[in-house]
């Protein structure tokens, strides 16, 4: 089975989780329409108060299904949406995927711009979830589970179901690291 979209999510509001829908509108250069990510300059609450001119590289959150397996066989019960991404993928790695890599959704485009950092609201949605989603592998190095943080580089609707294709950008590839 190849790589696919399993469901999509959006929330005009700043809240941890989102709605699914239908279908999502991603905008080029914006986000998820009618999102309160969406935008030029960064819209997360924290990354605002610290500079609301940096350009938001946060502007589509992707998880993959298989972590939210991961984290059932530790006894949590977490389904798409909750945790707040816009896009819940099926059948990729979406972690190991170098910078730059490009998903193509139907006509739409996202650029992979780096790992999302989990944060204490993880943990306010079920307690101990951070540890499972923010830990360190055996050689002491932190891993990020949360997903991945996109741009939309081409607009177009997303809907669940629909084949993503990879294109790994030009070497050398970078690892992913927290935006």
């Amino acid at each position: 089975m190849g790589a696919t979209v399993e469901s999509v999510h959006v929330s005009a509001a700043h809240t941890f989780s989102k709605s699914a829908a239908p279908a999502i509108q991603l905008v080029e250069g914006i986000g998820v329409s009618g999102d309160a990510h969406a935008g030029t300059t960064v819209k997360h609450r924290s990354r605002v108060a610290r500079d609301p001119d940096q350009p938001n590289l946060r502007q589509v959150h992707l998880m993959h299904r298989e972590i939210f397996e991961l984290l059932a066989a530790d006894g949590y019960s977490v389904l798409p949406g909750q945790l707040g991404e816009n896009i819940t993928t099926a059948g990729i790695e979406l972690l190991d995927l170098p910078v730059g890599t490009r998903l193509h959704l139907a006509e739409a485009v996202i650029v992979i711009t780096g790992l999302r950092n989990p944060c204490q609201q993880i943990n306010d949605f079920q307690p101990g979830l951070m540890k499972k989603l923010l830990r360190k592998d055996e050689s002491g190095q932190v891993q990020r589970l949360a997903g991945v943080m996109g741009i939309v580089a081409r607009s177009g609707t997303v809907r669940p179901g629909e084949d993503i294709a990879v294109e790994l950008p030009p070497e050398p590839h970078h690892p992913l690291t927290k935006v």
